[in-house]
């Protein structure tokens, strides 16, 4: 019996189930912010892996981390406890308001396990009626059923039979409409203090106040979605830090592990004790591999001069889309904050989103959209001003090749 080695884009088509349209090259090696594929092709990474690769491709920190564990320790269960996951969870508290950390496997885990501990500690405390949660439209916060309702884009939840009932979505930075609508019987908030896949639209400062003033008179929790924004992406080490606003319950993934598989609800003393022994759980959360890994990120991204660069990066990032925009006047504004940008476009371009993207794929720029009409770009909080310049070099060359 003969064995089929040869692996390209056809055989995707042949063997996954159809849910992803991946663009037709195999990255094969990567290393910093760049990749190469099959064939050898260099390309500049603005896309991050969505966020995820925070550090780069390999970095030593991260391939030291693994490689030690990986000769100690693979698995467990939550039968016990291993020692990378306490020192992870013991930074994490460190770097954040919270007290208490449950570990999961990815952002739309954490974020099941910050809706269904609001669920039980409004249960608990005032009553089975205290059930309602509030979101925003256009908000993203997972695919399992529950995170996806919770959602704010009907396009994913759509379709699956009856959803998880007592789920409102609001227009997001209305505080009119938050105010009128929230009540006694609301138990959780949630929202991104930044949304990502909404199109990177970003709170005022106005807005994170009156939610949190409401959630307060109403005793109901702020959970805060940070997958995307936290661990550094946006020049803090997570967004909340920089709004002047606490959440209740936040969750954390994408960047935690830089690459390997995490997640994690950090909460306070008082709510995690609405989780006994057996409320929730996870097999694989809490992975000795993947707390190893994830504790080398924290340790580099939450030294100061590693935030302070993602403050300069943007700067250099808004410089050179400015530029391109002198040019091709194809952007209305850029938003976000820190390395978690978007491109929108102006009335010219609406729609056109994917077509710069694959465009600037053919130039050797990976960049990822927020929408049809938002260029997104989540590179590394490490890459060098150089690979900026270049990458925009290439993004221009992509723009001027659609004109």
């Amino acid at each position: 019996m003969t064995v089929e080695n040869s692996v390209d884009r056809s055989l995707f088509d042949e063997v996954m189930v159809p849910c992803y349209n991946p663009m037709e090259m195999i990255p094969v090696k990567g290393q910093g912010s760049r990749v190469w594929d099959q064939q050898g092709h260099e390309y500049i990474d603005f896309a991050g892996g969505i966020a995820v690769s925070c550090l780069g491709h390999c970095h030593p920190a991260m391939v030291d981390a693994i490689t030690k564990q990986a000769n100690k320790l693979w698995h467990l269960s939550n039968v016990m406890t291993n020692e990378p996951a306490l020192r992870l969870a013991k930074k994490l508290t460190q770097v954040s308001f919270a007290e208490k950390v449950f570990f999961a496997n990815s952002g739309a885990e954490a974020n099941e396990a910050a809706l269904k501990l609001a669920r039980r500690w409004a249960a608990d405390v005032h009553g089975e009626q205290k059930s309602e949660i509030i979101a925003f439209n256009q908000g993203f916060h997972g695919r399992t059923f529950f995170t996806v309702t919770v959602g704010g884009q009907a396009t994913y939840s759509d379709g699956f039979g009856p959803k998880p009932a007592d789920v409102t979505h609001l227009p997001y930075n209305d505080i009119e409409a938050l105010q009128a609508h929230i009540s006694d019987r609301t138990c959780a908030v949630m929202m991104e203090p930044l949304q990502g896949e909404g199109g990177i639209v970003s709170p005022s400062a106005e807005f994170v106040q009156a939610v949190r003033e409401l959630c307060n008179k109403h005793n109901a929790l702020l959970i805060f979605d940070e997958v995307q924004t936290g661990n550094g992406r946006t020049g803090e080490f997570y967004a909340y830090q920089g709004l002047g606003v606490t959440p209740d319950i936040l969750s954390t993934a994408k960047s935690l592990g830089g690459g390997f598989p995490i997640g994690a609800m950090l909460t306070t003393n008082e709510l995690a004790a609405h989780f006994k022994v057996g409320t929730h759980g996870s097999t694989y959360g809490g992975n000795p591999l993947a707390c190893a890994v994830a504790e080398a990120v924290v340790n580099v991204v939450s030294q100061p001069e590693t935030l302070a660069g993602v403050k300069e990066r943007e700067a250099l990032f808004r410089e050179g889309l400015a530029n391109i925009n002198e040019k091709y006047h194809i952007f209305s504004e850029i938003r976000g904050k820190g390395l978690l940008l978007g491109a929108a476009l102006n009335e010219q371009w609406q729609g056109r989103a994917r077509d710069i993207l694959q465009a600037a794929g053919k130039q050797g720029l990976l960049v990822l959209v927020a929408g049809m009409n938002v260029v997104r770009m989540t590179p590394s909080l490490v890459i060098t001003k150089q690979e900026i310049e270049e990458g925009l070099a290439r993004l221009d060359k992509a723009i001027a090749s659609l004109m």
